[in-house]
This record gives structure tokens, C-alpha cells and sequence, in this order.
């Protein structure tokens, strides 16, 4: 169950800062380890992970050892069990251990507990129940490290009943499956997560949003989205018709090049929507303004592929839209070309590329004799179309002519 200084806890985290709160709760009478994501994916050499803490002390006594040492404490909401410490800047989730984790459960039902494995038992994986302390002393009460090894994802005890506690832990269990995997999949798991997949439907669209698009970031997501696709998963929320064979090449072409993962690009490849789709999605994923204009311009665009190293026609786009939706109408292209393409000199150019700025506005429409009431913007974006044409060469003068003729 201990293994000994077996774990760097400074590839946690290299603040030592955080050593203050382990001795405030540790000067109480306490103890406080790392959980969690930040154990598993250090023992797994994995980067990015959040740092969680669990204490055998409750929230209460959380706040009094913290205010002994000056630490201010925030109230995450002791249905939650939960309590915010906050160190240079940074607030860091200190867990209480407890018997039960049921969504539905009240305040008055909450059963805290200074045993450990009792915490780890309401805990959803296996590889999610490991602790360590601030001397590297590992405590692992469910084999998790061995399956961590092998690449074993599955549930602590009755998959069945993890999932009807808390039903996002369907979506869970096929990330890390995504993630840490190196067999097939556990068929105790996947089958809990088919009886209950119906479950999903009562959770917020949020939660599901923000957990399918972990999934999406995962390396091996072509899989894992053909499993869930074949299993019916999610099938209320998505369209049938899916490309995860396409997250595969994109994750190959992003590698090679260097170039960072961006979610709404993903979702795009994955399913390739025409503008209606994309509006649904927007709509049923409760998208961010931004997410949802991002995603409706990259399907009403159609960017002419054959025209890859014509940089004036990409600095036409770029005029348009941006570089960065150039970027990536040129990558969701190349997800359909047979052989990965070496892009970094293309979007190196295509960083240094000056934008062109038009050189005439509405004040010069309406000195030219345009009226209050005249259609400003189909006019502008007719000139703006002309200057494109025209290789951004025409003069603000060339382009008044112009103007003139139009409001004639």
C-alpha cells in the first residue's frame, strides 16, 4: 500500500511555497497529500496536471489550521468537501476525506473520515487513488500504480455503481482509456457505461461539453470515438455521420509541425459541418460567442486548397478573416491529403505577412456624397472586394472613383 519516498514531489510542482500549507494542517494534527491527477500523471510522466490535495481534517479545521499561519482560506462549500487555500496568488482545492461522493447527497448528509482508504474508495478509478505526501512517501490503496504499469483503466469496485453516482464518469472513463491504455479496454467498464449511457442525458450540457473536449485532446481519440460512436454514446447530442479517423491525422500533422491544439478546430475535422450543423452544434454544446463564430465561419468558408503556396491569395484570406483562420482552413485541408505536408515555412510566412490595412472608411463614403441611410456596409465590402481583386495595389483615390460610380 506505502511505497517509500517512491515519487519527485518536485515534479508536482516546483513551489515550495506550497510546504506552508502542509505544515499548517501537519502543526494542527493533520495530514495532507497530493491526489489524484497530480500523482497519477506524475508516475505517468505526463505534463499540464492540476495539483489537488486531500486532508484527514475537515473543512472547518481546514480554515482554523490555515488561520493559525496566515493563510486565507476560501469556502468551496462543505456539500463539496472542499476548501480553497490561497499561496502567492494561486488557489490551491484542499479535499476533506469523506465516505460518500453522491451528487444528490445533502450537506447534512456528508460523512467526513480520517480513513484514507475509505476516501479512496469513492473515488472513480483505480489509477485516481493514489496519494503522496510532501516527502515523496507514495499510498496507493488500489493497485492504481500497477494498473498506472500495465495500462489497466477500470473502476474501484461496481462500475455500475460509480456511474449511477456521478454519470460524467462514462466520459471519464474513456478519456483516461484514451490516455493511459496500452490493452483493451476493461468490458466490466465499457459495459456499465452502455447499461448507463442514458444517464448522460441528465447532466448539464456543460459538464458533458467540457469532458467531450478532453477527449478530443487525447492521443489516441480516433479509438476511443469509434468505441463510444459504436456503443452509442452521446448519440443524443451529436449528428450520426463522424470522421474520429480524422483527429488522427490532424494529431499527426500538429505534431510534426509544432503547431498547438485548438478544440474548435478539432470538433470541425471530426464531424466537417456545413453552416447549418455548425450553428446546431453551437447551439446544443451552449459554445462561447467566440467558440460559435469560429466554428459557423470555418464551415460557410471554402478555401480554394489548390492555392496553398499563393501567398497572394492567402493574404487575401488573411485580409478577410485572419491568420489564424487561414492556419486553419490550411490544416482541416490537409487532414484530407494522403501525405502529411512539412507547413512550418508556409506559416512562418504567413506570421510575418503584413496585413493590409483598406485605405478608405465611411467618413470618405459620406464626403463623397453617400447618404444617412445608405447601405454603408454592402458598399464598403463591395470596395474591399475590388481592392482584394485588384492585389491591395489600388490608391485611396482609385478606390473614391469607384465609390462614386457605386452611389451613382
Amino acid at each position: 500500500m506505502m511505497r517509500p519516498e517512491y515519487l519527485d514531489v518536485q515534479r508536482i510542482t516546483s513551489d515550495s511555497s506550497i510546504l506552508k500549507l502542509f505544515d499548517a494542517v501537519e502543526n494542527y494534527g493533520g495530514a495532507l497529500r497530493f491526489v489524484g491527477g497530480a500523482v497519477r500523471d506524475c508516475l505517468a510522466s505526463q505534463k499540464g496536471f492540476e495539483i489537488d490535495l486531500a486532508t484527514d481534517l475537515t473543512p472547518d479545521e481546514v480554515i482554523e489550521a490555515c488561520n493559525e499561519k496566515g493563510l486565507k482560506t476560501i469556502s468551496l462549500g462543505l456539500k463539496f468537501a472542499k476548501t480553497g487555500v490561497v499561496i502567492n496568488n494561486r488557489v490551491y482545492v484542499v479535499s476533506s476525506l469523506h465516505k460518500n461522493t453522491t451528487a444528490s447527497q445533502k450537506d447534512s448528509d456528508l460523512s467526513f473520515t480520517d480513513d484514507w482508504n475509505a476516501d479512496a474508495s469513492t473515488r472513480d478509478l483505480t489509477i485516481n487513488a493514489v496519494y503522496a505526501d510532501e516527502h515523496g512517501n507514495v499510498f496507493d490503496y488500489y493497485n492504481g500504480i500497477n494498473d498506472l504499469e500495465k495500462g489497466v483503466v477500470r473502476f474501484i469496485g461496481s462500475a455500475d455503481e460509480k456511474i449511477k453516482e456521478q454519470p460524467i464518469r462514462i466520459l471519464r472513463f474513456f478519456r483516461f482509456f484514451s490516455i493511459f491504455s496500452k490493452n483493451d479496454i476493461d468490458l466490466k467498464g465499457l459495459k456499465a457505461c452502455v447499461e448507463n449511457k442514458d444517464l448522460l442525458k441528465t447532466i448539464a450540457v456543460e459538464q458533458i461539453r467540457d469532458e467531450f473536449f478532453k477527449i478530443l485532446t487525447t492521443k489516441n481519440v480516433a479509438t476511443v470515438l469509434l468505441m463510444m460512436k459504436e456503443n452509442d454514446i452521446l448519440s443524443f447530442l451529436f449528428p450520426k455521420k463522424s470522421k474520429p479517423e480524422n483527429l488522427e491525422k490532424l494529431n499527426r500533422i500538429i505534431e510534426q509541425n509544432n503547431i498547438e491544439p485548438d478544440i474548435i478546430r478539432r470538433l470541425f475535422v471530426l464531424f466537417e459541418p456545413d453552416q447549418e450543423l455548425a450553428e446546431s452544434l453551437s447551439l446544443r454544446l451552449k459554445l462561447t460567442k467566440t467558440q460559435k463564430a469560429k466554428l459557423v465561419n470555418l464551415s460557410r468558408y471554402i478555401f480554394n486548397e489548390s492555392k496553398f503556396d499563393d501567398l497572394t491569395y492567402i493574404k487575401k484570406v488573411v485580409f478577410a478573416h485572419s491568420k489564424d483562420f487561414v492556419k486553419d482552413k490550411i490544416l482541416i485541408a490537409l487532414v484530407n491529403h494522403k501525405e502529411i505536408m512539412d507547413i512550418k515555412d508556409l506559416f512562418k510566412k504567413i506570421d510575418e505577412m503584413d496585413v493590409p490595412v483598406f485605405p478608405i472608411n465611411g467618413k470618405d463614403l459620406i464626403e463623397l456624397g453617400l447618404k444617412q441611410g445608405a447601405p454603408f456596409k454592402e458598399i464598403i465590402g463591395t470596395l474591399k472586394n475590388i481592392w482584394m481583386e485588384s492585389g491591395f495595389v489600388l490608391t485611396s483615390d482609385d478606390l473614391k472613383k469607384q465609390a462614386k460610380i457605386i452611389i451613382k
